[in-house]
């Protein structure tokens, strides 16, 4: 009798500490889910050029090697919807097609602005149909001046080069709010060091 009860002491001390190794790598594993899908949009302020700040003229390059100019001169109404991705992030891939959809529908030039190694991009794009046929352009110049540091984020620029909106976005909802607070026209006399009320990221 007394064997028996040693012998399930003995599993019950197991047990607790096989649940308590579960329990801690749990914890681990809710807390990098949670760093990872918290929820987006109306973070603190960073440094970086904000709402109703222009984009200096930056030359990058598509996966192809091709050079696109960001912050260049666009015909008169016509607006650019970039979408900052990487291809580790689950919410950007969430967000590329909504992205892709609302900017059709508001009749936005979207384009993708990767983060990463070109390779991993590239196998992104590969996989991914709904982002076909949109320019996906890299380098770390333009995510410097606007300080993208988390993403899915999203930046709208108008024909000048100048921030309507910028914040983090991973719902329809919060795309469709942060186009809708966009303005159509900048304030006359506003210079690149203006300040408008803004949403940063």
């Amino acid at each position: 009798m007394m064997l028996f009860l040693y012998i399930w002491q003995g599993l019950l001390t197991v047990l607790a500490l096989g649940l308590a190794v579960m329990l801690v790598a749990l914890a681990r594993q809710i807390g990098v889910l949670h760093e990872r899908l918290a929820p987006l949009g109306n973070q603190e302020a960073k440094p970086g050029l904000d709402v109703g700040q222009i984009v200096p003229r930056l030359v990058l390059h598509t996966l192809q090697g091709q050079p696109f100019v960001v912050g260049d001169t666009l015909p008169a109404g016509a607006k650019q919807l970039l979408l900052f991705v990487a291809a580790e992030c689950p919410v950007c891939k969430r967000v590329i097609p909504i992205a892709r959809q609302v900017a059709a529908e508001r009749g936005l030039d979207l384009i993708f602005v990767g983060d990463g190694p070109e390779p991993e991009l590239k196998s992104m794009v590969a996989a991914r149909p709904e982002m076909q046929g949109v320019p996906l352009i890299t380098g770390v110049e333009l995510a410097l001046v606007l300080q993208i540091n988390r993403m899915p984020a999203m930046v709208l620029l108008d024909e000048r080069g100048t921030i309507l909106a910028k914040d983090l976005v991973n719902t329809r909802r919060q795309i469709e709010g942060l186009l809708g607070n966009m303005t159509a026209t900048p304030p006359q006399g506003l210079t690149d060091t203006g300040a408008m009320s803004h949403a940063a990221v």
